[in-house]
């Protein structure tokens, strides 16, 4: 199912997958909680109040959490805090760009960590989750007990570039015509003025355009269903964070993030990629394990960017198995 080396990056080897995890973790707690003059952060726990803490960081920047990004943790074992990042899912005002950095987001998740009580914790994040956890482990990396990332984003230039760029286009010819007759070269930076400055109606469409590339590269579906109301409405929110970060490097360019792991401390990591990932291309991984040679990197051979595909299910559920089995 899944090549490259066996599990051996500080849990045991020898543990296989424990009886099944439960379908869905059962709601503990939620919290809402005031963040400076601005934020408000919706934070959920599931699981048992005795079991491993960890925390599951969704992707965007901007998308919120979902049900989706805490399958594989068994309920018997585990204590999973899901945080909705600033201006993203539950999390209040929707969309706020102000007050909302990397930096934010780290001093966020340190502050939720001490009002819950938890000293250490297991720290999961795909795509742009797994950007953000290996900026925190790197700035509380006393408070890591363990990484597990998905499809890594490392928010390089050259990886914000390549979203929009010519691989990717030739990847998806159609996708990429409608958007290119739609918004001027650079991308990015059209998209984010439509975003930011435009009035209802050109936020709407460039969120849509956005959205339907995504699914172009990600889901591989080249004429996706219109979005109305509310789901819309969604897109903009995110998608307006999303470029308010990417503008920026995601504030990760100085140090980059390959070079800032050298702060990541050395306990179990596990980095599952699919090589055919059209978003977070196979050669992000490559150069993430090379700053990480401690971690153990699993490919899957197909999957693209979906989280929800069986192959990445499966190996997410393999390796916190084998954490919890070393726990």
């Amino acid at each position: 199912m899944v090549s490259g080396p066996s599990p051996g990056c500080g849990y045991d080897a020898a543990v296989s997958a424990p009886e099944p995890a439960t379908a869905e973790l059962p709601l503990l707690k939620t919290h809402h909680i005031v963040m400076g003059r601005l934020h408000r952060l919706h934070v959920q726990e599931f699981g048992v109040p005795g079991g491993r803490p960890a925390v599951v960081l969704h992707g965007g920047p901007g998308s919120g959490s979902s049900p989706l990004l805490r399958r594989g943790f068994d309920a018997r074992r585990w204590r999973v805090v899901c945080i909705d990042q600033r201006g993203c899912g539950g999390s209040t005002p929707r969309g706020e760009i102000e007050e909302n950095t990397t930096a934010d987001l780290l001093n966020d998740l340190q502050f939720v960590r001490r009002q819950l009580g938890i000293e250490t914790w297991l720290v999961s994040g795909g795509s742009w989750g797994a950007t953000l956890a290996l900026a925190y482990a790197a700035f509380e990396p006393q408070a890591v007990s363990a990484l597990l990332l998905r499809a890594s984003f490392l928010a390089r230039r050259e990886d914000i570039e390549g979203f929009f760029g010519p691989a990717a286009a030739a990847q998806r010819p159609r996708a990429w015509q409608r958007l290119s007759r739609a918004y001027e070269a650079p991308l990015l930076p059209a998209l984010a003025r439509a975003l930011h400055h435009g009035a209802r109606a050109e936020q709407e469409s460039a969120a849509a355009a956005w959205w339907a590339w995504e699914q172009a590269l990600g889901n591989h579906i080249e004429d996706p269903p219109a979005l109305v109301g509310e789901a819309l409405a969604r897109q903009v929110a995110r998608l307006r964070i999303q470029a308010h970060y990417l503008l920026r490097d995601c504030w990760l360019d100085n140090p980059p993030l390959p070079a800032l792991c050298a702060q990541v401390p050395r306990v179990p990591t596990v980095l599952l990629h699919a090589r055919d990932d059209l978003i977070c291309p196979a050669a992000g991984a490559q150069a993430l394990h090379a700053a990480l040679p401690h971690a153990t990197l699993r490919w899957l051979e197909t999957g693209g960017h979906d989280a929800s595909h069986p192959l990445m299910q499966a190996a997410n559920a393999e390796a916190l198995a084998a954490f919890a089995g070393a726990a």
